[in-house]
């Protein structure tokens, strides 16, 4: 392998990516790991749900991780991928390009969230998303629920398996007369009418007010926000197929629909939490390893021939075409 080229170029430092490097790492791979420093759950005080490492704040299992794969000599990058073009150079922020051999890309998602004053500034805090991250952390408090989008109904009933007093907030959502009932069924009282604002005192959430100036108490407020890909054109460039709401397509082992990507964690599967989005790069970076095996196999074999005096094999020659073609382009 040329000197200048990395096995892999990971393209996201979280949990999945360095996962990902972990193992590359571990099996004397050269990868880079390019982390534009912009995680999605760094407004949590804590992670939740990770056997071992459950409480931990996010920061300190990326900063663990990361003192973990530079011990295998994995390179971190402080930069922001900006294009990935044919034949895989992977050009930086910051203007440097780098070459790769196979994409691993594990950038996650971003939460769309409704224009109400004092969410963003609560969101991570007491406005939350997941109950399986923070149900345990406000067990039987006054909570509620934000109606914003489909599946705010059934997120209410989610939530009431950590408290008894649970509102939900119509908002904008057209709640229909099954999920009333519904929701009347298991104590789940229904609030209509817009909310205005989160009500926050000394740091902390105390009630949410309506448009008509009610205010009602609660401790913390859930929401289902819509997940939507990053607009960064990483995978739809590389020409990833996609399905209706924008999500790369993968199999079993993150592969994508384009040769030599793979792609692995929230940027899937919007809901995976931490330990899901590393285990299934985990699975991803098995699978890369195991397909660079079979190159680095026919390579050999190309090389021992061409060396014994044989002519190049069609393989070869458009490896050597594209190798020279790229490195020329790239300026490299």
């Amino acid at each position: 392998m040329e000197a200048n080229v990395y096995d892999v170029v990971v393209v996201g430092g979280g949990a999945a990516g360095l996962s990902a490097a972990l193992l590359l790492g571990r099996a004397r791979r050269r990868v880079a790991v390019v982390d534009a420093g912009a995680p999605r759950n760094a407004p949590a005080a804590q992670m939740q749900g990770f056997l071992s490492r459950d409480g931990m704040p996010p920061a300190d299992l990326l900063a663990a991780g990361r003192m973990e794969v530079v011990g295998y000599g994995v390179q971190l990058v402080e930069d922001q991928v900006v294009s990935i073009e044919p034949g895989f150079y992977v050009r930086l922020a910051g203007g440097a390009v780098l070459r790769a051999r196979r994409i691993l890309i594990t950038t996650g998602v971003r939460d769309e969230l409704p224009g109400i004053p004092g969410v963003g500034e609560r969101w991570g805090r007491d406005l939350l998303h997941c109950p399986y991250c923070h149900g345990w952390e406000v067990r039987d408090h006054a909570l509620g629920v934000l109606g914003t989008q489909p599946g705010s109904v059934q997120h209410a009933h989610l939530v009431r398996q950590w408290s008894d007093d649970v509102v939900f907030f119509v908002h904008t959502y057209d709640l229909t007369s099954s999920e009333r009932e519904q929701l009347e069924a298991r104590g789940i009282q229904i609030v209509r009418g817009k909310v205005s604002q989160l009500v926050v005192e000394a740091d902390r959430l105390t009630g949410v007010q309506m448009a008509d100036g009610r205010i009602i108490p609660r401790a913390a407020v859930f929401i289902r926000p819509r997940n939507v890909p990053h607009a960064d054109g990483l995978l739809t460039g590389l020409g990833c197929e996609v399905d209706d709401a924008g999500f790369v397509v993968v199999d079993a082992t993150g592969r994508t629909s384009a040769y030599g990507v793979w792609a692995a964690g929230n940027v899937v599967d919007p809901r995976a939490q931490v330990i899901a989005s590393a285990g299934a790069a985990n699975a991803a970076a098995i699978a890369i390893n195991a397909d660079l095996v079979q190159e680095d196999v026919e390579r050999a074999v190309d090389d021992q021939n061409h060396a014994a005096g044989g002519v190049f094999t069609a393989a070869l020659e458009a490896r050597l075409t594209e190798t020279v073609l790229g490195d020329r382009r790239h300026g490299l």
